[in-house]
């Protein structure tokens, strides 16, 4: 896999734009009446505020504790920066809530504590606990982290967490359990080497040795080396729990006839002479970041039969720390727990590698651009596997009622996972899905529109995120100049420029279009004026002749317009069966909404044809396609000419013999909600439909916009189909995001 590359710049206006931070909080509650208010605030809050009074444990029914965690830290172990202090671990910490937001939907928010004092801290969060579920603490140097969480855990009476050690022992576990299961190897017998002797290292160790492996077997190591029973330097309470006898005294001389290696210390620590000394079938845990101390090219080099895992999304068995905290939280705040123990941390390890050995589903593979089956090379599930949500938070929340830490104990486990796949959202799937597919096309991608500044930075965060080349169309001097005036002066040497003034492939350029044109009144001036000075135009040419792989325009000039343009080089006309489909993601729910581009006034054959290839974009985007032909009328009543086209576009689907879902017409409540959709029971649809074919254009345009401006949707399209080759056309309004998403939907040949 090709490594992601991002510049300072780009990384500060990610978190600059369209508003400072990553994340808001938004009312659940609506607050729009004077009786919403004194319902959300006085005298209406009295009533809670009473009932939680006389039984403390209805904090959990009446307000969002039951759903939030504080991540805290003090700012000093930031990654892998250091001690920067409180202020400067803020986007970090942001970082880690909407994580916990993004794959559990665990409400989180994050606290700064301007203090190295271990008791302050330790006081603070005790004081503020009560508002919480749960405690993250994160980023805290050792040795204080070790006393701040022990003493937490004593006196706090909800689950206090600190990730850096937990979270990569759990994820650490789960692939050893896996490793293992391959080699043929017991824990108990396995001799196993450590190094790296901080929060991680020793987590690591700690619940390894919960889990079957021996003391006597466990050699940690540190910048000193072996961490032997009498070792008089560079020790404390903490390093001498796992100190052994042994006359071992480096790195080198433990790892020889090792089974397992730990490391979680520093690039280059491990030497493949090392590798080579270990025991039959390695097992290498290379968890440094951002570089592991051994890479597995270089100890596959010397060992072909070792398994080895690392910290980095470019290399198989990632040890993701996201793969645990999120949903050690989600099942400990289901069941209101009062701690996460080692029973539960087992259990989160034992179920993610039990689901590492099921069958892949195929939506994961595409996501990851290959074929995923549980072996060497896949020890751990991936990040972006859905099924996480459901599988890991129940076996959590059963290991705590079995422990004693519940509350509220779960009775109903299935009724359980059904409302955990409920919290799973499909759009972020959905994205990671395509741009994995994009990524592994390695497309080279027209940028039409090389003076804008948005479309430069997209053409360079599309070859920095190593989805492929971007050929940009401009001139050299007005492409560097932008690039400079946005901070990215020196990617003018990564893009490829084109200029239709002195490129080589004009003449045969002009040719082809005067063979499409001639006879539509355009004379050899009229063709050299659009081939040479029309960028869009330019664009297509280089498209259709085989000189770029996909085209993304649209950013400086209205869609239609650019339409008109295209269709000088392309057939992308309504006639010849082009159609635009917009996808709405909003609060994890996908609708695509056709035809938002080409079609001005649709009769029913031209909506059978919208419908189908709508449902071409949703099969493959990995949707199931459930078509509703949309009106002000459902099935016939108020009876209306407009509305009758739309039925009458069942007919001809019927006839045409397809093999989706469709029916209609129907309003857009009953189409979307199952509930309205119930009062219709002969309807032919089996869900919420996810595609929307609207009776015009203007109809079309009024639902995306009215959607995106009040609702906050996140808007890919107008994505364009039927046409011959991958073209998509972006909103004026586009931003960065949006411009990157569209050249990844034409990598892709959505349309």
């Amino acid at each position: 896999m090709t490594r992601s590359k991002t510049t300072p710049e780009e990384a500060l206006l990610y978190h600059f734009e369209p508003t400072p931070g990553k994340y808001e909080i938004v009312a659940s509650k609506p607050m729009a009446t004077q009786r919403d208010l004194s319902l959300a605030y006085s005298p209406g809050v009295a009533v809670p505020v009473l009932a939680i009074a006389e039984r403390p444990e209805t904090a959990y029914d009446y307000t969002v504790k039951g759903n939030m965690v504080a991540v805290v830290s003090n700012g000093t172990a930031i990654l892998g920066l250091g001690n920067l202090g409180a202020l400067a671990g803020k986007p970090v910490m942001e970082g880690k809530a909407v994580l916990f937001k993004r794959f559990a939907d665990v409400n989180a928010i994050d606290i700064e504590l301007n203090t190295e004092d271990p008791d302050e801290i330790i006081k603070a969060v005790h004081l503020m606990s009560c508002t919480f579920g749960g405690i993250n603490l994160e980023d805290i140097k050792a040795p204080e982290c070790f006393i701040i969480e022990s003493r937490l855990k004593e006196i706090c009476d909800i689950p206090v967490f600190h990730d850096d050690q937990h979270g990569t022992a759990v994820i650490c576990a789960a692939g050893m359990i896996n490793a293992l299961e391959i080699t043929g190897k017991k824990i108990e017998d396995c001799r196993i080497v450590l190094n790296g002797a901080g929060a991680a290292g020793i987590a690591c160790l700690e619940l390894l040795k919960s889990m079957g492996a021996r003391h006597e077997n466990c050699i940690m190591c540190d910048t000193k080396g072996v961490i032997w029973q009498g070792r008089p330097d560079g020790m404390n309470q903490w390093k001498s729990a796992h100190a052994v006898k042994t006359d071992l005294r480096t790195l080198e001389e433990a790892m020889v006839g090792a089974d397992v290696f730990l490391g979680v210390s520093a690039k280059g620590a491990v030497t493949p002479e090392m590798v080579r000394s270990m025991a039959e079938n390695p097992v290498i845990f290379a968890m440094a970041n951002p570089d592991p101390e051994i890479t597995p090219e270089e100890a596959h080099a010397v060992r072909a039969d070792a398994i080895v895992a690392t910290g980095r999304s470019d290399y198989p068995n990632q040890v993701n720390n996201v793969l645990g905290f999120p949903y050690l939280f989600r099942g400990a705040l289901d069941i209101h727990a009062r701690a996460i123990n080692d029973e539960m941390k087992i259990a989160c390890a034992r179920a993610l590698a039990a689901l590492a050995r099921q069958d892949v589903p195929d939506e994961v593979a595409m996501a990851y651009g290959r074929k995923l089956s549980f072996g060497r090379d896949y020890i751990i599930p991936t990040p972006f596997d859905p099924r996480l949500i459901y599988t890991i938070p129940p076996a959590v929340a059963k290991a705590g009622m079995d422990t004693g830490v519940a509350r509220r104990p779960i009775i109903d486990m299935k009724a359980y996972e059904a409302g955990l796949k409920a919290r799973m959202d499909p759009t972020a799937t959905l994205l990671q899905g395509i741009h994995a597919r994009a990524r592994q096309a390695q497309a080279r991608m027209i940028f039409a529109e090389g003076d804008d500044p948005r479309v430069l930075r997209a053409a360079v965060a599309w070859q920095r995120s190593g989805l492929g080349k971007a050929l940009v169309v401009g001139r050299d001097q007005d492409v560097k100049d932008k690039l400079e005036s946005v901070g990215l002066g020196d990617a003018v040497r990564e893009l490829e420029i084109v200029n239709a003034g002195n490129s080589r492939h004009l003449d045969a350029y002009k040719d082809f279009l005067y063979q499409r044109l001639q006879r539509q009144g355009h004379d050899r001036e009229d063709i050299h004026r659009l081939a040479a000075r029309d960028r869009h135009v330019f664009a297509s040419l280089m498209l259709a002749h085989g000189h770029g792989d996909g085209l993304v325009t649209g950013a400086t000039r209205k869609s239609a317009h650019v339409l008109n343009l295209i269709n000088t080089v392309f057939d992308a006309s309504a006639t010849a069966g082009a159609v635009g489909v917009t996808a709405l993601l909003h609060k994890g729910r996908i609708v695509l909404i056709a035809d938002t581009l080409v079609h001005e006034w649709p009769d029913e054959e031209d909506l059978a044809t919208i419908a189908t290839k709508a449902a071409g974009v949703a099969q493959n985007l990995g949707l199931e396609p459930r078509v509703a032909f949309v009106s002000f009328s459902t099935f016939g009543y108020p009876v209306s000419e407009r509305a009758t086209k739309m039925h009458r576009a069942c007919s001809v689907l019927e006839k045409r013999g397809v093999s989706f879902e469709f029916d209609g017409e129907m309003t857009v409540d009953v189409a979307l909600n199952m509930q309205r959709m119930a009062a219709y029971p002969f309807c032919r649809l089996t869900g919420p439909a996810n595609i929307l074919v609207v009776p015009a254009r203007h109809s079309a345009s009024i639902s995306v916009k009215l959607m995106q401006e009040m609702a906050g949707a996140t808007v890919i399209g107008p994505i364009l189909t039927g046409v011959t080759k991958p073209i998509q056309i972006c909103s004026t309004g586009a931003t960065v995001n949006d411009i990157l998403n569209m050249a990844v939907m034409a990598a892709c040949k959505v349309g």
